[in-house]
């Protein structure tokens, strides 16, 4: 059974609200009648009564504070971060600002505020925790697996009430950033070009993002989950050139994909979220199936390249 969220006039801050998980994450708050303040780095408005927008970086820790103390929530979601989960050196220093530095700052300043409830977002990328001598695969598992570290560690030390929730592949409506596989290859088939893509044996567990919000939501109302780390996944592993031809049916394409044209990356984690243990942590399983879910993304992929080519612009911006 769901714990019965009790989101109604509490106060909640979401970081990264601008972003893919945050701008759906904010949606479900705001249906449940919480009073939502999301932060990003520029400037937004809404007309919706339920949802206040504030301008900051959250790496620097004055802005934290001004924040926590103007606001004083009493649940905070921290979405915000660097998602590019490539190899690249050039990512290591911005990926350990946007990630880890704005999680101590945020776990710093909160705990001397004080909260009723912090939910950490982290990765299925992070190396697993039963092997102290795993090797993070990217700056991004680095800088999240640290977070997660963090939180254990100002749970423990200062009795911060953090819940680490591992988020595995999320994906569906509204993903902007066609570095991600699924935007990627629907826009891809969208504008008649064939993907260029691995081999795709990878195997992932995909789950869709509203599902993933109910799981955020369900993290913040759960009795007796401070410290835990719990994972938001399907249960299930699916790999990448099935989920891939199953967009090229949806999609309706005749464009045959490339696989193969891509090297593969070192150290892919190949992990399936504890479905179990989440389910009696939290009383939360996901709803969406991977068919519902993929065919309502390239629903919605399909309306907005439409609206894009009646004004001219482009599907890929």
């Amino acid at each position: 059974m769901v714990f019965a969220p009790q989101l109604a006039r509490q106060t909640v801050l979401v970081t990264g609200a601008s972003g893919f998980l945050g701008s759906h994450l904010c949606r479900h708050l705001c249906n449940q009648g919480a009073k939502v303040h999301a932060v990003s780095r520029t400037l937004r408005t809404t007309e919706n009564s339920s949802l206040h927008w504030w301008q900051g970086d959250l790496q620097d820790v004055a802005t934290v504070q001004n924040l926590l103390s103007t606001i004083q929530p009493d649940i905070i979601f921290h979405v915000a971060g660097n998602s590019a989960a490539a190899r690249q050196l050039e990512l290591a220093l911005p990926t350990f600002q946007a990630n880890l530095m704005t999680t101590v700052n945020l776990l710093t300043v909160a705990t001397n505020i004080g909260c009723g409830r912090i939910v950490l977002t982290g990765s299925l990328e992070e190396p697993d925790p039963a092997y102290a001598d795993a090797i993070p695969s990217s700056p991004y598992a680095a800088s999240k697996w640290a977070s997660s570290v963090y939180g254990r560690m100002f749970h423990a030390l200062y009795g911060t009430p953090v819940v680490n929730v591992r988020v595995f592949m999320t994906y569906g409506p509204g993903q902007q950033d066609i570095r991600k596989l699924i935007p990627y290859v629907i826009l891809s088939l969208l504008q008649g070009q064939a993907p260029k893509l691995t081999m795709g044996q990878r195997q992932i567990d995909w789950i869709y993002v509203d599902d993933v919000a109910a799981g955020l939501v369900a993290a913040a109302q759960a009795p007796d989950v401070e410290g835990c780390r719990i994972d938001l996944g399907s249960g299930s592993l699916v790999p990448i050139h099935t989920v891939v031809r199953q967009l090229v049916k949806l999609v309706g394409s005749k464009v045959e994909p490339l696989f193969g044209t891509i090297p593969e990356r070192p150290f892919e984690q190949v992990r399936v979220a504890d479905t179990a243990d989440t389910s009696a942590k939290l009383g939360w399983r996901p709803l969406t199936s991977l068919e519902k879910g993929l065919a309502a993304t390239v629903d919605w992929y399909k309306r907005q390249h439409a609206d894009l080519l009646k004004t001219g612009g482009s599907a890929s911006n």
